[in-house]
């Protein structure tokens, strides 16, 4: 911390010295300080590859371990990112019968990142803070930025978002939308190079029919089963992980663990994945597989019956009234799993890759701990372990304590002063 004057004093230019000297001389000061004091060390404490818990949590009490399978247990290259991006783009080229120049656009890695918002209205993707405030310098119309004056224009003199048009858990809300699972990476970017072909050619859409148009393409890329079939083709190519896969599974299966699966794919795709990553009989791990689940409506639906399939996968009609090991089952609800395994509570703890409907949900409504794959936060740590990140942290920090001690200067020279550190300060943000 920075030496300065005993409590309720204030600090006070050098006799002589004019306030702007003063105020500079002290920032110099600091920086010093801050960069002189800062270790080597310091850097590097973070581990990219460790498990970080937000609640205390003792896995010695859990006795039921549950998954999600995309992007869960199966993780994948970033070239599925590309093909859904071609796919769901000659789509709307062949379908939809969007112009032919929309082929020159290929998925560009890096361009978005989960958890952004879209404005359908004013066709602006940007990054919005849990207080509903914009963040200026993050808003995109199509691949170009859009000056923070006119974001603040559009939403009428403010970066303030009202609730009622934010996005609910499941990223569905009146006109503002909110990209949260990893497979939102190419559709954001999609939409994006379409809105960019159609503004450089002066093409006029509605904002809403364009929105749509692309959901749905990237949803037949999933619904139609176009994604699996390459996975299926090449799951050497597609598939990362596999043998940490199994080494996790087996050891809790080898502490008596339960466990299950509940997934949104079909179970082909599913067991030709599985037996890639696990071995044949994979299925000898689980005490309940649940396929094409539906989620997130599988845990707000109490309607929804479970359906058994056979070893070829096709549907039985028989009524469900328990859940047997070893069986596929396919759709149902949440409410009937609880009833039909009661398996509640903190004994359980799920993990999947999307923050709300996966996990957030489960949390609040139903008790059971949770755990979130978010492959982002290993990119994150790898940035919060170098010197740069370290010292503009740091020196973010010093710098705000020095404004709030210097602002009791309010001459026109001092003024200025202190806008220009609180730039600095946004910029470093």
């Amino acid at each position: 911390a920075e030496p300065g004057p005993a409590a309720g004093s204030q600090p006070l230019p050098a006799e002589g010295a004019d306030t702007k000297t003063y105020l500079w001389a002290r920032y110099h000061e600091m920086k010093k300080l801050v960069y002189d004091l800062l270790p080597p060390g310091v850097c590097n404490l973070l581990n990219p590859a460790a498990i970080y818990a937000n609640n205390e949590i003792s896995l010695g009490d859990v006795e039921i371990y549950g998954f999600d399978y995309d992007y869960t247990l199966a993780q994948y290259s970033n070239l599925l990112h590309s093909m859904i991006f071609n796919t769901a783009r000659d789509i709307l080229i062949e379908q939809f019968k969007y112009p032919e120049g929309l082929g020159k656009y290929d998925y560009i890695p890096g361009f978005a990142i989960r958890g952004l918002h879209y404005d359908v209205q004013k066709s602006l993707l940007m990054k919005i803070d849990a207080f509903h405030y914009v963040q200026l310098g993050t808003a995109y119309r199509g691949l170009k930025p859009v000056p923070d004056e006119e974001v603040i224009e559009l939403y009428g003199g403010t970066q303030h978002i009202p609730l009622y048009q934010m996005s609910d858990f499941y990223g569905k809300g009146p006109s503002l939308k909110q990209f949260m699972d990893i497979f939102s990476l190419p559709e954001m970017t999609l939409l994006s190079s379409v809105i960019d072909y159609f503004i450089t050619h002066g093409i006029e859409f509605d904002q809403v029919h364009l929105y749509k148009d692309i959901s749905d393409a990237i949803r037949d890329v999933h619904v139609k089963g176009v994604m699996y079939k390459w996975i299926e083709k090449d799951l050497e190519q597609y598939i990362l992980h596999g043998d940490e896969i199994y080494a996790v599974l087996n050891r809790l299966v080898n502490h008596k663990k339960k466990l299950f699966l509940i997934t949104n794919s079909p179970f082909s795709f599913v067991d030709k994945g599985m037996k890639h990553m696990v071995g044949k009989n994979w299925r000898d791990l689980f005490d309940m597989v649940i396929v094409q689940a539906d989620k997130p409506n599988f845990f707000t639906d109490r309607r929804k019956p479970f359906r058994k399939l056979d070893e070829k996968g096709s549907l039985q009609w028989d009524k469900i009234n328990q859940l047997e090991k070893g069986k596929i089952y396919k759709e149902g609800n949440l409410f009937d799993f609880l009833r039909l395994t009661g398996w509640r509570g903190s004994k359980v703890l799920y993990f999947g890759d999307h923050l709300y409907s996966d996990l957030a949900d489960l949390m609040l409504r139903h008790g059971w701990r949770t755990g979130a794959i978010v492959p982002e936060l290993e990119t994150e740590i790898r940035i919060i372990n170098t010197e740069q990140y370290m010292h503009s942290l740091t020196w973010q920090q010093a710098l705000t304590g020095l404004l709030e001690r210097m602002q009791m200067y309010q001459d026109a020279e001092s003024k200025q002063v202190l806008l220009e550190w609180m730039k600095e300060r946004q910029e470093i943000r």
